[in-house]
């Protein structure tokens, strides 16, 4: 497509000469811009990418794909009923669990209110994002009437640990002369979890079944199933399925989909506008692309005349100066690409290296939902961008080439 003879001429119009450093640094100046643009793009796309990922797995690793729920009675079965949940094609696990909120306290008057789970000893041990991460005491000491797991940030925050003691408030008391007195009870912390999400370090604790079902006032009851899939994505077909199992048991299942249909959805548009605002970073470069050559076909007109005349034709001027604008577009994006995809890799490592410098945090968990900043590279994505960059480069350079193109040699060498 491209001669020797028009590489040579693109070749020594990107190496400028004294007298032409002007033209030459708008030039750079366009390369780092399209660099800082598509190396933006991938970093922010990627740890957009990875904190949706991050956030998802951590999610339904703690609360599970899947909620069967009682339609308009509590469900008593729940045995039978998982049974019958775990024979359907595509289910890993199904879990009754007693969910209720109550107040938490200490005997320092500490508290803040808190979401109780009530779990079988082995159900939780199969919940590996929270048996996986036990920092003090063990799940082994999980069970009794006053056993209690709590996340570490509620530990730290009441200055807990394996052993001590706190104590749980519900609203929903017992009815007497004197009015709704709420039901109180210390129990006996047997383990301290870290999962990795502030919500649940701070605010969620665990109590064996039967002890939840006797502190809820539910005997012989559930408040849901949780149940975990193979394939997230496939949730909802496998909710129909369960639907058809448990025939004539009135139920309602809910996917993590539809708990967290807003919250997901608002993450998607975040994602999506950022990638719409970043863009415009490289559509900036690709004008100052157009600027610098515009200027370049300006000072090089009576080089343009002598190759004309010596028998030049448009389209080799046209290549020429395609070749100088792509030249600067690919190198940019290039350039652009291993920044980005480098700093993607080593995302935690440089975490580490800012947080030591300015002795601050960089991803505060009490703000955020996770405790790290997450970085997941997604090629697909990555190549995208690629592709936006170079054809923003590619259409810049258009107008200045076949303005280059269109010079008339004998205007130009008789204004000379």
């Amino acid at each position: 497509m491209f001669n020797a003879f028009e590489r040579a001429v693109a070749g020594r119009y990107l190496r400028a000469r004294r007298g032409e450093r002007f033209v030459s640094v708008i030039a750079g100046f366009s390369l780092v811009g399209i660099a800082l643009g598509v190396a933006t793009l991938i970093i922010v796309m990627s740890v957009m990418g990875g904190f949706k990922t991050d956030l998802l797995s951590r999610i339904l690793g703690f609360n599970g794909h899947l909620g069967v729920y009682g339609a308009g009675q509590p469900l008593t079965e729940y045995d039978a009923d998982a049974g019958k949940i775990r024979t359907v094609a595509g289910v890993v696990s199904a879990i009754p669990v007693v969910d209720g909120q109550v107040l938490l306290t200490d005997d320092r008057g500490n508290n803040t209110g808190g979401f109780v789970r009530g779990i079988r000893q082995a159900d939780l041990a199969s919940l590996h994002s929270v048996s996986d991460h036990i920092r003090a005491g063990s799940l082994a000491n999980f069970k009794g009437p006053d056993a209690i797991a709590i996340g570490i940030t509620l530990a730290n925050r009441f200055g807990l640990t394996a052993g001590s003691k706190i104590t749980l408030v519900s609203p929903q008391g017992a009815a007497t002369a004197f009015g709704t007195i709420p039901r109180v009870r210390a129990y006996t912390v047997a383990a301290v979890f870290q999962v990795g999400m502030n919500e649940y370090d701070s605010g969620y604790v665990f109590l064996p079944l039967e002890s939840a079902q006797i502190f809820f006032q539910q005997p012989g009851q559930a408040t849901q199933i949780e149940v975990s899939v193979d394939d997230a994505d496939n949730a909802r077909a496998i909710g129909q399925s369960i639907l058809q199992a448990l025939s004539g048991t009135p139920v309602r299942v809910v996917d993590w989909q539809q708990t967290n249909n807003s919250f997901f959805a608002a993450v998607q548009v975040e994602q999506n506008v950022m990638f719409l605002i970043l863009t415009l970073i490289i559509l900036v470069a690709a004008f100052n692309v157009v600027s610098s050559l515009i200027m370049m076909v300006k000072d090089k007109t009576r080089d343009i005349a002598v190759l004309r005349t010596i028998g030049a034709g448009r389209g080799a001027v046209l290549r020429i100066f395609l070749m100088v604008g792509a030249s600067i577009g690919v190198t940019g994006t290039a350039i652009g690409t291993l920044l980005g995809v480098l700093f993607c890799l080593n995302v935690e490592r440089i975490q580490g290296w800012v947080e030591a410098l300015t002795g601050r945090t960089v991803f505060d968990p009490t703000v955020y939902y996770l405790a790290h900043l997450p970085a997941k590279l997604n090629w697909h994505e990555v190549a995208q961008i690629i592709i936006m960059a170079l054809a923003l480069s590619l259409l810049a350079t258009l107008y200045p080439s076949w303005r280059a193109a269109r010079t008339d040699p004998v205007e130009a060498l008789r204004n000379v």
